[in-house]
C-alpha cells in the first residue's frame, strides 16, 4: 500500500484523556494540536469512545491533522462494520483519516471487564483473516479515489511481517528503541512504522518514574506486552516492577532535551513517526501544558 510516508510529520500525539471529557473540550484541544503543529493526533479505544465515532469528532474539529486510531478493536465489530466506517471516513476526510487495527483476543490473554472474551484463533491467522474479511466487504457507494491507510498493532515478528505484507504497516506501542529497530529490520525500508512514546515531562527524576512505573504496571495483565517485554530481555522481577531499567527503556523521562534525545533514538532506529503519550500524575485531565511545552520540538523533527 503506498502513501507518502511523510503525511504525519515526525512527531505526533498519543491520549487518551480525551475519554473522560465533554465533546466540546475535545474538539477545542484537537484545534489547539493542530495550531501548535504536531503532525497527527492518535486516540486508543478500550471502554470510553467508540474509535470511528472518536475519529470523526476529531477530524471534524480541525482542518488538515491526520487523525489516526490507535488502535481500533478489531474483536469488538465486524469486518464489514469496520470496512464501511474506514470508507467513510476516507470519503469525509480525504488523506486524513489512518485506520490502525488491533486488539485480536487471542487464547491466553486475560479477561479485561466490559471487553469481547478471548477466542481460539493463532493471533495472526486471525488477523489476516480479518483483514480478507475487510478487503471482500460489499459496500455500496462510491469509495475513495485511493485506499485508506490501514497499521496494524504489531509487536512480534510474525505479526510486524503481516503489518509490512498486508498493510500501510505497523504501530507499535510500549516499546524500547531495540524493539524499534527489530521492526524496521523484520517489516523492511518500505512499510510505515509509527511508535508511541510514553512520556514524563518532569524536572523530578523521583516523581516521574513514579508515574512511569503505576502506567506501566498496569500492562502485568496483558499477555503480548508481556512477551514482548520478554524477548527484548527483560526479567521476570523488572517486569514486577524491580529497579528502573524496565520504565527507563520503554519512556522518556525528564525534560525536554531528554524527550528529544529518546525521539531521535527511534527515528536513528528506523521510526518513521513517533507519537507520544504524556503521562501526568492527573491522568483525569488533558494534558495540554505539557502538550504545548512539547511542541517546541515539533519544529527539530520536521
Amino acid at each position: 500500500m503506498t502513501h507518502d510516508k511523510a503525511a504525519l510529520g515526525r512527531l505526533g500525539l498519543w491520549t487518551f484523556a480525551f475519554d473522560g471529557q465533554p465533546a466540546g473540550a475535545v474538539r477545542e484541544a484537537a484545534a489547539e494540536i493542530e495550531e501548535l503543529g504536531y503532525g497527527g493526533l492518535w486516540v486508543g479505544e478500550g471502554i470510553g469512545r467508540e474509535a470511528g465515532t472518536h475519529a470523526q469528532l476529531l477530524l471534524a474539529a480541525t482542518r488538515t491533522l491526520p487523525v489516526a486510531t490507535g488502535i481500533a478493536i478489531m474483536s469488538e465489530r465486524t469486518p464489514r462494520l469496520m470496512a464501511a466506517t474506514e470508507r467513510t471516513l476516507n470519503e469525509a476526510y480525504p488523506d486524513r483519516f489512518v485506520l490502525g487495527l488491533g486488539g485480536h483476543r487471542a487464547a491466553g490473554q486475560a479477561d479485561i471487564p466490559g471487553m469481547p472474551k478471548a477466542n481460539t484463533a493463532p493471533a495472526v491467522a486471525g488477523v489476516g483473516a480479518y483483514l480478507d474479511e475487510m478487503d471482500a466487504a460489499v459496500l455500496i457507494g462510491t469509495p475513495p479515489e485511493r485506499p485508506g491507510r490501514r497499521v496494524l498493532a504489531a509487536l512480534g515478528p510474525k505479526m510486524l511481517a503481516l503489518a509490512g505484507a498486508r498493510t500501510w504497516g505497523a504501530h507499535t506501542y510500549l516499546v524500547t528503541v531495540d524493539h524499534t529497530a527489530l521492526a524496521r529490520k523484520t517489516m523492511g525500508p518500505d512499510p510505515y512504522l509509527s511508535v508511541s512514546l510514553t512520556t514524563v515531562l518532569s524536572p523530578d527524576r523521583a516523581r516521574a518514574v513514579e508515574v512511569a512505573r503505576g502506567f506501566t504496571s498496569g500492562y502485568r495483565v496483558a499477555r503480548h506486552q508481556m512477551n514482548n517485554l520478554r524477548r527484548m530481555g527483560f526479567s521476570e522481577a523488572e517486569l514486577d516492577g524491580e529497579g528502573t531499567r524496565l520504565v527507563d527503556a520503554l519512556c522518556a523521562l525528564g525534560d525536554l532535551d531528554a524527550i528529544a534525545e529518546r525521539i531521535r533514538e527511534h527515528l536513528d532506529a528506523g521510526a518513521d513517526h513517533v507519537c507520544l503519550q504524556v503521562l501526568t500524575p492527573d491522568q483525569g485531565r488533558i494534558p495540554l501544558t505539557e502538550w504545548r511545552e512539547l511542541a517546541s520540538l515539533v519544529g527539530e523533527f520536521t
